[in-house]
């Protein structure tokens, strides 16, 4: 029931903004991938300066301005800061660069959340639990990607299958649950452009495979759009496991309008 902006600083994006996406008019190469994706949502805008892309976004009045990965930002203060952690990964080996994945301690990151968001299956969920719930003093909600029902008989379609995401083997393993017949797979970086040199080489070994070339929703808003219809998408969406505990911590966080 809220009305709000979210604010990126649109990385792999080339302009400096403050910036309100338009996805009808701009491009991944100007603004990031996933600012594209999720003006598609609400008003989105993208700045390098933090303070100021938020100064941007507060000028049309949203009720709630949301930080696309802002935790670690000291620039504005927050209401409230919900940490979301892959459940299969976890913290990797809890170590801070250069020896893990972290940018800070566990404990001390921690600190300063509200809320921490588990995405995965049951069972990777259960596996996060054991390793680090004793780690993490706020509540915890349980959720899961699933595919949008869109029609397409996924069951026995034989695909090439490439993504640029943070962990493509979830992209490969969504596609094997729901039935298709993965003939190949190809593993970008994150946010890696697609150029035409590395879109030919795809398609050539999708059709050496005889297979259709699918994506993820977030690479193909990277492709041309001459190129996009030769690839077929697959839409996602985050699904939480208690919706109505998520309304009742945002309200009780602040997060949420007060009602009348």
């Amino acid at each position: 029931g809220a009305k709000p902006a979210i604010l990126s600083r649109g990385h792999g994006g080339s302009a400096e903004g403050p910036l309100k996406v338009d996805p009808n008019t701009h491009s991944a190469a100007e603004t990031g991938d996933e600012p594209l994706l999720l003006a598609n949502f609400a008003p989105t805008w993208i700045a390098k300066d933090r303070v100021e892309g938020a100064k941007a976004a507060l000028a049309e009045d949203p009720d709630v301005l949301i930080l696309d990965d802002g935790f670690q930002n000291p620039a504005i203060k927050k209401t409230a800061s919900i940490v979301v952690v892959d459940a299969r990964k976890g913290f990797g080996n809890g170590r801070v660069m250069p020896a893990g994945p972290l940018r800070e301690p566990v404990s001390e990151g921690m600190k300063r959340a509200d809320l921490c968001v588990v995405i995965g299956a049951p069972e990777d969920q259960q596996s996060f639990a054991n390793r680090w719930a004793k780690d993490i003093p706020v509540p915890i909600l349980h959720a899961r990607i699933q595919p949008l029902p869109t029609g397409m008989p996924w069951q026995g379609m034989k695909v090439f299958a490439f993504a640029g995401i943070g962990v493509p083997e979830k992209f490969f393993r969504t596609l094997k649950e729901l039935g298709a017949d993965v003939r190949g797979t190809v593993a970008l970086a994150d946010h890696q452009p697609i150029t035409d040199a590395l879109f030919a080489r795809l398609k050539s070994d999708a059709d050496r495979a005889g297979a259709k070339l699918v994506t993820t929703d977030k690479d193909a808003v990277r492709l041309p759009k001459s190129q996009r219809l030769s690839v077929l998408p697959l839409p996602v969406r985050l699904v939480f496991e208690d919706p109505e505990a998520l309304t009742s911590h945002l309200a009780r966080l602040g997060v949420l309008p007060k009602t009348p």
